[in-house]
């Protein structure tokens, strides 16, 4: 097994998130509603829901980018902890969404955007010093990624795969023990999806934990053997994939006639 990519223990080693009875708010607007959710740091996790139903900011929660409205009895424990430094959180965690964050500059290369992350920065500027330790780290994840050819290759040439694998690359310099990705198929092509979801597999065999939010049923892994269903802020089911991805809960999420495929491990929906 490759160790390069595989988490290191995290702070509580068992539990990456625990929520109880949780209500979110974006504004005057309550968005999340009674939320309870138990996710294992080394868990491979779908949440899946239509556009607009809360997976996201559910995803900002867990990562302490939002903050639950006081309640008794509320409770929102990650890796065991209340309380957080966002700093230090995002050092066990790898945060990939559907765009690269900030903005880069014309000359952003691959390598550049994969320092980027130890400094959570949209490029790699000037100031940033770069350690030899660094350096060897960001090559040894490119490696592993089968991105090497993308190392001096301006971020704004690539293509749209090309751009998430390094994003995943940029996610993973801190060896973290969840990646968390929130709809990372949107805006790729057939052949870039299945890279996608090719490189995510890998991951899964390395020991990286995956909470993946989607809309899409094609992204959910064979490795994901529990499925989450969300909507209207709230969840649904939580349980076996088998359980969760039939025909009637789905039309129910979707609020359309869904039919459903099988094959290699992938579910299909149309």
């Amino acid at each position: 097994m490759n160790s390069v990519l595989m988490a290191p223990n995290g702070p509580d080693g068992e539990t990456f998130v625990e929520m109880q009875h949780v209500f979110v708010a974006r504004g005057e607007v309550t968005v999340l509603h009674d939320v309870s959710l138990r996710v294992g740091a080394q868990e491979h996790l779908a949440i899946l829901g239509p556009n607009g139903c809360g997976k996201s900011t559910l995803l900002q929660t867990i990562t302490c980018q939002r903050y639950p409205i006081q309640r008794e009895g509320s409770r929102l424990r990650i890796f065991g902890r209340e309380r957080w430094d966002t700093g230090e959180l995002r050092k066990h965690l790898g945060i990939v969404s559907a765009g690269f964050p900030g903005e880069q500059t014309p000359r952003t290369s691959g390598r550049d955007a994969v320092l980027s992350g130890f400094f959570s920065s949209s490029t790699l500027w000037p100031h940033q010093h770069v350690t030899p330790e660094m350096a060897g780290r960001a090559e040894e994840i490119l490696s592993r990624l089968e991105a090497l050819h993308l190392r001096d290759k301006p971020l704004r040439e690539m293509s749209s795969g090309e751009s998430r694998r390094i994003m995943i690359g940029r996610a993973l310099v801190h060896a973290p023990q969840v990646l968390l990705l929130d709809e990372p198929s949107n805006g790729l092509d057939l052949a870039a999806q299945a890279e996608l979801r090719r490189t995510l597999r890998r991951l899964a065999g390395q020991g990286v934990g995956i909470l993946l939010i989607t809309h899409h049923l094609a992204d959910i892994l064979p490795e994901m053997d529990r499925v989450v269903l969300m909507g209207s802020g709230r969840i649904l089911a939580d349980g076996p994939k088998r359980d969760m991805l039939t025909r009637e809960r789905l039309s129910a999420l979707f609020q359309t006639d869904v039919e459903v495929a099988e094959r290699d491990g992938f579910c299909h929906a149309w």
